[in-house]
Parts: structure tokens; C-alpha cells; sequence
């Protein structure tokens, strides 16, 4: 087991986590690059993948998610997200070099060079591929096409105040893919759970943003959290809305029973929680309560898995 060293912190990573204490020291700055210590980020990807994935159980009459898709979503999930955070870093390295929170990362602070990062990245991605082409061909088609948005995504706080729409659009492209992946083709419940995703990670990440946007103001990086201010809780209250509505039209659509409600409302009372506690000037409260949507997205899915279960044995 490796000791932790001073030149091992980083600012904005999490402090005694087992990337430190396990990991040789050669490793973490990789381990940090597709940020292995802050599993929230895969989490919040992998839940539209999941989300949609028991949708499609319910809607073809199965009783359980199917196991080897949610398998191939979680590697996924963990793989792409860390390519997309050392794409990321790759293209905001002056940002983070500019910005206290952030210059301590890899890249800007010569632990990892451009070009190894480059490699990093497509090794990432290669085993993403690896997952991808285990589907349907559709869905490889499908999962190609969100390449371009996730491509164009981190310049995207430099030209507007909605990067975390853009964001939105890469998160929750799983939304389709689960469906996709089990039937081959696009409905209209998978497309109004991808909208409803959409809302769901502004609102998140809108609460995320709030954390930098002092820093943001400084180097010029835009976000809604700087757009709506003091209107954030209101912005929240619309956004959350918004998806509840739009996830529970997708369940309609799909012939989801009780249980999925049931989750949904599960879920709406915790999101209704992030609002009532959050402090906009409060960092480390902006944190914690961006963390939680992991729970946002246990709620959802269990109530999903929960009616195909209890649907399987009624019929």
C-alpha cells in the first residue's frame, strides 16, 4: 500500500480516498484524470442508461432490466466519463491554470503531459468501444452519433450561458441507448425520458456550477449558475418539474403501473429536499447536494425495476 505524499494532492479531489492510499504513485495522476476518487460523474451517466434499460422491461413485458445491458452500461458509464473528464482537462488547461480549485489537476500542474493525456484518453475510449459494439447495430450507430455533442461540449462555457444544456444533451444520451439497445429502434418513451434527463442534469449541474462561479466571473467561463443568481431555487423548482413531468409521461407511455409512480414520487420529494437546503454561496452545501442526485437516480430506477417485477407477476 502506497503512502500519500504531499505533491500526490489535488485541490478539488477527494481527500484519503483509495486512488491515494492504494494506487502506485506513477497511477494517480491518471486515476485523477478520468476522476476514479469522485464516482458521482459515472454515476449521474449511468443512470438514463439504467433508467432506460428498465423502461424497456416494462414496456416488453419483461420482469427484470436486462443484466448483460446494464453490465455493458456500468463499464460504459465508468470509461467514457473518464475519457470525457481528460478530453475535458486536455482542452481546459489554461481555464484550470487560472482557476485556485483546479491547477492543482494533472495536466496543468505537469503530472501528466498533453500527449500522454491524448493516449489516456483514447485507451478510455477504445474499451468504451469495446462495450458499444456489444449491442445492436442501431445502437452502435446511436452511440456514435452522441460523439459530436460530447466533442463540442467543454467549449461550450467559453460561447454560452447554457454549457449545462449541452451537457444535458451528452449525459442523458442513455436515455435512448437502453431503449435502443433492447428493441432496436426509437419510441417516444425513450425520447421523453432523454428530455426529461436533459432537465434533470441542468438542474444538478446547475447546482455544481455555483461552486466556481467567482472563479468563472474571473476567466470569463459562463453557466446558468452564473445566468440565474439569485433565481437559481426558482430556475431548480422549473427544471425538476419539468423532468418529473417528462420521466412520468414516459412511463405512461411505456404502460409502467403504480411502482414506477410511486419512485418518481420518491424522487420528486428529494429533489424538492435539494432545493429547500440549498445555499447558492455555500460551496461544500453546492457539493453535497450535487452528490445526492445519485440517490435521485436510485429512486427512479428502483421504482422502474420495481413495477416490471410486479407487472411480470400480475400477468
Amino acid at each position: 500500500m502506497s503512502e500519500v505524499h504531499p505533491t500526490d494532492i489535488v485541490a478539488d479531489a477527494v481527500r484519503g480516498h483509495w486512488v491515494d492510499r492504494m494506487l502506485p504513485r506513477s497511477w494517480r495522476p491518471y486515476a485523477r484524470l478520468m476522476r476514479l476518487e469522485r464516482p458521482i460523474g459515472w454515476w449521474l451517466l449511468l443512470w438514463p442508461c439504467w433508467w432506460s434499460t428498465a423502461l424497456a422491461a416494462v414496456a416488453g413485458h419483461r420482469a427484470t432490466p436486462n443484466p448483460w445491458h446494464l453490465a455493458l452500461f456500468l463499464v460504459g458509464a465508468i470509461v467514457m466519463r473518464g475519457a470525457g473528464c481528460t478530453y475535458n482537462d486536455i482542452v481546459d488547461r489554461d481555464i484550470d491554470t487560472a482557476v485556485a480549485r483546479t491547477r492543482s489537476r494533472p495536466i496543468p500542474s505537469g503530472q501528466v503531459s498533453v500527449a500522454r493525456a491524448k493516449l489516456f484518453m483514447l485507451a478510455q475510449t477504445s474499451v468504451g468501444l469495446v462495450a458499444l459494439i456489444s449491442f445492436n447495430w442501431f445502437s452502435v450507430a446511436l452511440g456514435c452519433a452522441s460523439l459530436l455533442i460530447v466533442a463540442v461540449y467543454p467549449f461550450m462555457k467559453r460561447i454560452t450561458d447554457w454549457p449545462q444544456f449541452v451537457l444535458g444533451l451528452a449525459f442523458s444520451w442513455g436515455a435512448l441507448m437502453g431503449w435502443a439497445a433492447s428493441f432496436g429502434r426509437l419510441d417516444w418513451p425513450a425520447v421523453l425520458l432523454y428530455a426529461g434527463a436533459i432537465l434533470w442534469t441542468i438542474g444538478y449541474d446547475t447546482i455544481y456550477a455555483h461552486q466556481d462561479k467567482e472563479d468563472d466571473v474571473l476567466v470569463g467561463v459562463r453557466s446558468t449558475a452564473r445566468l440565474f443568481g439569485s433565481r437559481t431555487k426558482p430556475a431548480l423548482i422549473v427544471l425538476y418539474a419539468g423532468a418529473l413531468v417528462l420521466i412520468g409521461w414516459a412511463c405512461g407511455m411505456a404502460g409502467a403501473g403504480v411502482a414506477a409512480f410511486v419512485g418518481l414520487a420518491a424522487a420528486a420529494v428529494h429533489m424538492g429536499w435539494q432545493i429547500v437546503r440549498l445555499d447558492i454561496d455555500d460551496g461544500d452545501r453546492c457539493l453535497e447536494l450535487f452528490r445526492s442526485n445519485r440517490e435521485t437516480g436510485w429512486l427512479i430506477f428502483a421504482g422502474l425495476v420495481a413495477d416490471a417485477a410486479i407487472g411480470a407477476l400480475l400477468r
